[in-house]
This record gives structure tokens, sequence and C-alpha cells, in this order.
């Protein structure tokens, strides 16, 4: 596979191209069961501020979107860079491309400053990718608002990950964790 480049494109600067590229990766993967990617609101859930996108050519073989909130954590207010959209297309799989999209959203967290942690939300089946990056698991009741609008309340156990940011890296605080807005 020839060499992939990874950028970081903050949303209100994506050009007509990254949009059709994303478009159509999104579209790949998600049509069927999701219907038409609206990147100011992708399928529901909140949209990113940065958008980190790998390109294999003149193609986008890969996404991972971040956006900065504060939430609640029990009594404590915490910044995170909340992750969504890691999709890789089936060309660029295998390659280490999910790997490196994660390095690099890290990275671009990191250079924003004043973000403590990335928070994700995934499926039982890739939460040994995220561990692989660095990634650690919590368990706690999450607060949010659903893809409808509707505010919706998750017990513990589905997967949430956070990535500890900053030298030294904080531990997560413990208790019931309120997103305050809609997933990404």
């Amino acid at each position: 596979m020839t060499s992939v480049v990874i950028d970081s494109v903050p949303h209100d600067r994506l050009t007509t191209n990254d949009l059709a590229g994303l478009r159509e990766l999104f579209h790949a993967e998600y049509s069927a069961e999701l219907g038409v990617w609206n990147p100011d609101q992708p399928y529901g859930y909140a949209p990113h501020d940065l958008h980190v996108i790998a390109r294999l050519d003149d193609a986008v073989v890969g996404h991972v979107g971040w956006a900065r909130r504060t939430i609640s954590v029990g009594a404590a207010e915490v910044v995170i860079a909340g992750v969504g959209g890691v999709l890789i297309a089936p060309q660029a799989r295998g390659e280490r491309v999910g790997a490196q999209l994660m390095e690099c959203a890290a990275a671009s967290m990191t250079e924003a400053g004043g973000i403590a942690f990335g928070y994700l939300g995934c499926r039982e089946e890739v939460v040994a990718f995220y561990e692989s990056c660095g990634w650690h698991r919590v368990s706690a009741a999450e607060h949010s608002i659903d893809r409808a609008g509707q505010p919706t309340t998750q017990p513990p156990g589905p997967p949430i990950l956070t990535l500890p940011l900053g030298s030294p890296p904080r531990r997560w605080p413990e208790g019931t964790i309120d997103l305050r807005g809609r997933a990404w």
C-alpha cells in the first residue's frame, strides 16, 4: 500500500473535496443502517471541532473526529475531547492506519491545550483496539442527549474509554458522567 498521509482539519475548514471524501467513507459503512451522513450532526450525534483524516492518494481512507466539551463526572468538572466517527475504509484496514489516526488525534488534543482526557463510547468488539492505543475502560452511568434529542441514561457496563492527556497524566474521577449534550 502506498503511504497514507494524515492531516488535521478544523470543522469549519473542511473543503468540498474533504466533505465528499468523508461522505463517501461514512456512506459506504453506515448508509443502510443510519441513512445520509450530515457533517454538522452525523447520524444524530454531536459534530466534531477537528477532523483527523487519513488519505491515500486522493481518497479519504480514515477518520477520527473530536470536540472539546466540559462535562461533569461525580462532583468534578472535566474538559474532554469527545471522540467519534472513527472509521477506516476496507482498503486501508490491516495497515495500522487506525492506530496512526488515534495517535495523531491524541497529539492534536494535547496541542489544543486545556484538555484533560480523550473520551469515547464504542462497541464491545473494538475495545481491544482502543486499549492497544493507550485508552482505558471506565465503568460509570452516563447521562446524555440521544440521537433523537431526548435525555437518556446509560447504566454502567457498555464500553466507555478515556485517554489521559498531559504530563503527569491525571486519574479519571469517580462518579456518574453527564456529557451535557449528545455523544460523539
